[in-house]
């Protein structure tokens, strides 16, 4: 069992940046890859981002990359999501998600969200 709380979410202007953070407890955080999805108001939940275990690998949805960088420290069980030059369009509940597999799919482990807001 992995249990994963984010934090780091709030409101930002347009062009603003954030980090958010997720931590782990449970079993070795470094065995788990992990992600970032996102949901916004009326909309599925969308992958944002995700991060192989060892951090050697990630891969990026295409609305966020080169804005958002995901990056993990294994000795702290912590992911990390920078968020930056945010647009009104990236409001959502962010979520952190791990798995043993490394993908933009899958997902057995979820955070309960936080909410980010870009006001205009």
């Amino acid at each position: 069992q992995v249990r994963l709380v984010e934090s780091g979410g709030g409101l930002v202007q347009a062009g603003g940046s954030l980090t958010l953070s997720c931590t782990a407890s449970g079993r070795t955080f470094s065995s788990y890859a992990m992600a970032w999805f996102r949901q916004a108001p009326g909309k599925e939940r969308e992958f944002v981002a995700a991060i192989s275990g060892s951090g050697v690998g990630t891969t990026y949805a295409d609305s966020v990359k080169g804005r958002f960088t995901i990056s993990r420290d294994n000795a702290k069980n912590t992911g990390i999501l920078q968020m930056n030059s945010l647009k009104p369009e990236d409001t959502a509940v962010y979520y952190c998600a791990a798995d043993r597999l490394f993908s933009q799919y899958r997902y057995d482990y979820w955070g309960q969200g936080t909410q980010v807001t870009v006001s205009s």
